[in-house]
């Protein structure tokens, strides 16, 4: 599969270890991450300076974002305070940021921006995500702009509900890639 966008992964808290699909895609098709300075306590204003900084290394046009977890709300805070028009965003599991669930040690992340993205986004969520509810990621998509996929019970879209190479992953990102 070939892609004719630069996409930029960016994972959530943590990061993303080596089987999980963002790390599996980045290897197999050449996409870049996103390297935060921290991945484990990060602080949301820098987690979006550093977006701006990837994305911009780039025309900006030719862009897509691929966002797990915590990163979806990076990612919509950067919109917001950049208004930069990219190619598209693919949002995974999205975290509720304001949720009892959503891990402490984290600075800046809530609340989860509802505003319009100036461009075109598919948010993937799963009927029993422990991070979010499925019907706060359909109203984070409904108010990004964003094209709302159920997959079902999926967990949180990672290594733990078993989420590896994911190949439907790869066909939402191709719609983006046109």
């Amino acid at each position: 599969m070939t892609f004719q966008s630069n996409i930029l992964i960016h994972p959530g808290l943590s990061s993303s270890g080596a089987q999980h699909w963002q790390s599996i895609w980045e290897c197999e098709y050449g996409f870049t991450r996103i390297e935060q300075q921290e991945w484990d306590k990060p602080v949301c204003s820098e987690w979006v300076d550093t977006i701006n900084i990837a994305v911009n290394e780039y025309d900006p046009g030719s862009v897509i974002l691929v966002g797990h977890s915590s990163a979806c709300t990076a990612i919509a805070y950067w919109a917001k305070k950049y208004s930069i028009v990219i190619k598209g965003a693919l949002l995974v599991g999205p975290s509720d940021t304001e949720a009892d669930t959503y891990p402490p040690g984290t600075t800046g992340f809530a609340p989860v921006p509802l505003i319009k993205l100036p461009f075109r986004s598919i948010v993937v969520a799963s009927a029993n995500d422990y991070y979010v509810t499925i019907d706060r990621a359909k109203l984070f998509a409904d108010s990004w702009g964003s094209e709302f996929v159920n997959i079902g019970h999926a967990g949180h879209i990672n290594v733990a509900s078993g989420f590896g190479h994911w190949d439907t992953g790869l066909e939402l990102l191709k719609q983006l890639d046109v």
